[in-house]
């Protein structure tokens, strides 16, 4: 039946919107992937339950037990100039309440030379943003189906402006324990602008999610699928570099078939050894691959790797994630388990 209802909810989301996403909301540094393990499986992995702290992020209803007095911190420089990171932590206040997190977002733009309008050096500017985080999350009693929820208060400068708003995020997750199995849907950045930059309030980037993941019976393996953008079926747009003159001097766009666009809102990964010491990571992000792809050369974007390596209290994890030929993205993480 839940399976059934997911799929209604859906099919009515992705078939009421058809314009493409991208330059058209504020506040996008939300949906940058901000921990390692995430970016190497792929993004936006919203179905991993176990005690890695930084998965509230993109699921609150993953937020357990398991992760009381964990604490994770990632880095990552986004094609070199510009750095973000994330701060997650977890505490368990009893069995009964349940697990709260707490975490923040931020983004870093750098510095940049000003000019004015006659091409003349002003001061130079420089932009940030952060988000402020807090999740819940609650066990459905007598059934496998946990719900939670995150409240973000986000402040924007850029330049001389600035910004405040808030969000929530939505999801749940359903555990089927015996196949080994997860569910997962997720409704993110419900929320509005408190204050704007100049004077026009500005739509946040809302996005829902759905997921899959398994862990196999005979072999070290759990395998994820994400179903990204769902709230828009038409995110794809042609590509001018791939547009084809005929024969009486017209150009032709290119056209996007079903089955691309339908691709794109694809995400794969693997985990090898997910419950051990050491695991390794692959993942792939058919979106990602399509829109940074050269013609007539291959660039592998799309394709991220990345692994974990757990010490005593300590855990390490990093991630290389394929763009372009001139920019990749690596990220850092670290996680602290105070409990043992």
């Amino acid at each position: 039946m839940l399976k059934k209802l997911l799929f209604v909810f859906l099919f009515f989301f992705c078939s009421v919107s058809y314009s493409q996403i991208g330059g058209k909301y504020t506040y996008q540094f939300l949906n940058l992937i901000t921990s390692p393990r995430q970016a190497a499986l792929g993004g936006k992995t919203i179905t991993i339950y176990d005690d890695d702290v930084n998965q509230a992020h993109f699921n609150p209803a993953t937020i357990n037990a398991d992760m009381d007095n964990h604490l994770a911190l990632n880095y990552g420089s986004y094609f070199k100039e510009v750095t973000y990171g994330t701060a997650s932590y977890a505490y368990t206040y009893d069995r009964h309440l349940q697990t709260f997190q707490a975490g923040v977002n931020y983004v870093n733009y750098g510095n940049f030379d000003g000019y004015d309008e006659n091409g003349q050096a002003t001061s130079s500017f420089s932009g940030s943003e952060i988000a402020l985080s807090l999740g819940y999350s609650y066990n459905i009693p007598n059934t496998d189906i946990h719900i939670g929820a995150n409240a973000k208060l986000i402040s924007s400068n850029l330049e001389s402006y600035s910004s405040l708003g808030g969000a929530i995020d939505i999801g749940a997750l359903f555990i089927d324990e015996r196949n080994d199995v997860n569910w997962g849907l997720v409704i993110r950045n419900i929320g509005t602008q408190f204050t704007t930059y100049s004077g026009t309030n500005e739509k946040l980037p809302l996005e829902i999610i759905a997921g899959v993941s398994q862990e196999l019976e005979n072999v070290p393996i759990r395998w994820h699928l994400t179903l990204e953008n769902l709230q828009q079926w038409n995110i794809a747009f042609s590509n001018p570099v791939r547009a084809e003159n005929s024969i009486d001097g017209n150009t032709d766009e290119e056209k996007i078939s079903f089955v691309n666009n339908a691709l794109r809102h694809v995400i794969f990964g693997a985990e090898l050894f997910p419950k051990k010491a050491f695991n390794l990571r692959v993942g792939y992000n058919f979106r990602r691959a399509e829109e940074l792809k050269i013609l007539e050369q291959r660039n592998f974007s799309g394709v991220s790797l990345g692994f974990g390596l757990k010490l005593n209290k300590l855990k390490f994890n990093y991630s290389y994630s394929r763009y372009t030929l001139a920019g990749n993205t690596s990220l850092f993480g670290l996680t602290i388990n105070f409990q043992e």
